[in-house]
């Protein structure tokens, strides 16, 4: 009994590192929803969620929402984005849509055409205003 404990709380720990695959060729329309992470090489038309990350490949397209941690894209996404960590576009990336980010990290080439809010530097400057004023 307690080794089945033990394994389920590893398997608990693990669960945001076990990744899921969507190949080239495939194409999904819906929602997604997994506490493990994705590698898109396919097209995802609907909603993910995860607080795994996300990798993109060259042939890779979202099209729909993507919440999630950190996401690296190499391919496209057409959108609302949504991420509370660190975004990486990588010079063949295309990104189009909304976008909301912690970090960002963009490689000379990529296509960012977006509307885009980072997080953290709202918080900074909003924080840097109260105090000003409270001063």
């Amino acid at each position: 009994m307690f080794n089945e404990s033990k394994k389920d709380k590893h398997q608990a720990l693990d669960a945001t590192q076990n990744q899921n695959l969507i190949a080239q060729g495939t194409k999904f329309v819906g929602d997604l929803t997994s506490e493990g992470g994705f590698r898109i090489d396919g097209v995802i038309e609907g909603n993910l969620k995860t607080p795994g990350k996300v990798v993109v490949g060259k042939t890779g397209l979202i099209k729909g929402t993507l919440e999630g941690t950190d996401a690296y894209f190499e391919g496209r996404f057409s959108g609302k984005l949504q991420l509370s960590g660190t975004l990486t576009l990588k010079s063949s990336a295309q990104i189009e849509g909304d976008v909301i980010v912690g970090k960002l990290a963009v490689e000379p080439g990529a296509t960012f055409d977006v509307t885009c809010v980072m997080k953290s530097a709202v918080k900074s400057i909003a924080n840097e205003r109260k105090a000003e004023k409270t001063a």
